[in-house]
């Protein structure tokens, strides 16, 4: 196209655009829209909770035929457009799948203020949950899928994706069979995923990639080593110090994923079973990474789902973890005071210490220099960006990718490296557990919980707190959470006092601190016994629970202290 033309034809496509804005725009019938009357109203659960998705059809009086319908919204409200003619007795009915239909009659004064022209506001309507066979077969699916992880019949994801499977199949292939086999469609399925914890897993695991290449945490441990100058107690308390600062700072699994390795090596050249550093270190890891929003995968699904930030949980919850590191410091100098005392006769060999400074050199010194820049700025994001309503997920899709353009690495490579496996756990996880959402079993669970704690708020944080300790130590604690989750948003929304998120910290601090309590409790405990296991080191369900489960009694008080002090 000759310049000369391109011109006055951008001009031309500007004023059609133009003239398109500004004519108005007509209804189907070729009418221009007119103000309306309206019905409105809301529709909520038993528990408070707005329902989503409700068919609300306007009727007129002992006829089945809807004269207009719609869906309620995801807070629960909804509108209805009157006809034309107004009948002189209209009945509103409310349907949603897994809930009892509720029919509700417009009084006289309502028909009177429609027939005069004016819309009305209907009281909220309460629908109440309806057990069905969609229920029951939600739940075993659910504790199917618990089973299959707590013993170790099927890997973690697979298991997931056999749940999500088998609640498609059911909703799907069931369906045609009976209404009551229904669970939900995939496009509801889709609602109870987070995907602002999917992403945030993915930006932090692209950006612990970039730093894992440096050897950063290799020089760590090794450097821990140095400093203990030979004195086992001393690289116990090193080793646990750095072990949760990095987990605070990036996550457990990760940390013990770059730590276990190394800190095999240093056991085997003090000549002292590696499991007196090792099970000190993954116990650490679990306390001290409910410091931060990204310290465990359970505090991601928890800030994700009560809106609380990286500062929140820093501030929060850091002292009562701190109080809890030093219990669990003086139990671990107790609990392993033989291999702590261990003779050191035979000394480290100089060959040995040569082959461990090897492997603890910082390879990419400008990579990490740029990664500790980044590290940086999405941090002041993690703590600052609250204000702007920047949730962290975000933040970690934006420092992963300009750490990604700055250092120009193979990117298939860094693509690799993000755990895929991770992130389709936590897809399946989320449709398992929205499923027995959606049929009730959630609900159920919640309104015992209130009904056993009443409007006692440290009865409720003691209950949480400890229900969810303790049960972390049977169901691990990351699709324990996400069932609790809905649980605690409603004692939050109806214990007096519990409006300080408390009981979300409660949550925090049970599920996190009771992975310590057995060997599936935590995502890092089975990490670290898998790379024990493949240096000859393993670690059994009996050794692990005989020496964390008297940590989780003792941090778990400790921690739960200082949830008492600073919230009651």
């Amino acid at each position: 196209m000759p310049d000369s033309l391109r011109f006055p034809l951008s001009i031309t496509l500007l004023v059609v655009i133009g003239l398109l804005l500004a004519v108005p725009w007509h209804n189907a019938r070729g009418q221009a829209p007119e103000t309306t009357l309206l019905i409105t109203g809301a529709v909520y659960d038993s528990q408070d909770q707005p329902v989503a998705d409700a068919l609300v059809s306007l009727h007129e009086a002992n006829n089945d035929e809807a004269l207009t319908e719609t869906l309620t919204q995801p807070n629960g409200r909804y509108s209805l457009t009157l006809p034309e003619t107004i009948p002189n007795q209209l009945t509103v009915w409310v349907e949603r799948e897994h809930f009892q239909p509720e029919i509700v009659r417009l009084d006289t004064d309502a028909m009177q203020s429609l027939h005069a022209g004016q819309p009305i506001v209907l009281p909220v309507t309460i629908l109440q949950r309806q057990i069905t066979a969609s229920f029951w077969i939600a739940t075993l699916i659910f504790i199917g899928m618990l089973a299959l992880i707590a013993f170790g019949k099927l890997h973690n994801t697979l298991a997931a994706l056999l749940g999500m499977s088998a609640v498609f199949a059911v909703s799907y292939l069931g369906r045609p069979l009976s209404e009551e086999l229904f669970i939900f469609t995939f496009r509801g399925a889709l609602h109870y995923v987070d995907w602002n914890v999917i992403f945030l897993i993915m930006g932090m695991m692209i950006v612990i990639a970039v730093v894992e290449r440096t050897g950063v945490f290799q020089w760590l441990a090794f450097a821990a080593y140095r400093l203990s100058k030979g004195r086992i107690w001393l690289l116990v308390i090193i080793l646990m110090a750095v072990t949760g600062v990095a987990s605070a700072a990036l996550d457990n699994v990760t940390t013990m994923l770059l730590m276990t390795p190394i800190t095999v090596q240093i056991a085997l050249a003090l000549g002292i079973n590696p499991l007196a550093l090792l099970i000190p270190e993954v116990m650490a890891s679990n306390v001290a990474g409910i410091s931060t929003l990204i310290g465990t995968p359970t505090n991601i699904l928890i800030g994700s789902y009560a809106g609380l930030s990286f500062n929140d949980f820093l501030t929060n919850l850091t002292p009562g973890v701190l109080l809890a590191m030093l219990g669990l410091i003086l139990y671990t100098q107790f609990v392993y005071r033989q291999e702590l005392r261990a003779n050191k006769a035979n000394g480290v060999s100089a060959l040995m210490v040569e082959k461990l400074a090897e492997r603890a050199q910082i390879t990419e010194p400008d990579h990490l220099k740029k990664a500790g820049i980044i590290g940086a700025f999405m941090l002041i994001l993690f703590v600052a960006g609250e204000a702007i309503h920047l949730v962290p997920a975000v933040t970690a899709i934006m420092g992963a990718t300009a750490l990604l353009v700055w250092i120009r690495p193979d990117i298939e490579e860094m693509i690799e490296a993000v755990d895929w496996t991770t992130l389709v756990f936590f897809i399946g996880l989320f449709v398992v557990v929205g499923a027995v959402q959606e049929v009730g079993l959630i609900s159920i669970i919640a309104d015992g919980i209130g009904n056993l704690v009443g409007s006692n708020l440290l009865l409720a944080v003691l209950v949480v707190t400890w229900f969810s300790a303790l049960l972390s130590t049977v169901i691990a604690n990351i699709p324990f959470t996400a069932a609790m989750l809905p649980v605690v948003g409603y004692l939050t929304a109806t214990i007096p006092g519990a409006q300080s998120n408390v009981l979300f910290y409660c949550l925090s601090v049970g599920s996190a601190m009771g992975g310590n309590g057995s060997l599936i409790g935590a995502s890092a405990n089975m990490v670290t016994a898998g790379i024990a296991e493949r240096a000859g080191y393993a670690i059994s369900y009996a050794y692990f629970f005989k020496k964390g489960f008297p940590a989780l009694l003792i941090t778990v008080s400790l921690a739960t202290l200082w949830l008492i002090f600073h919230f009651l």
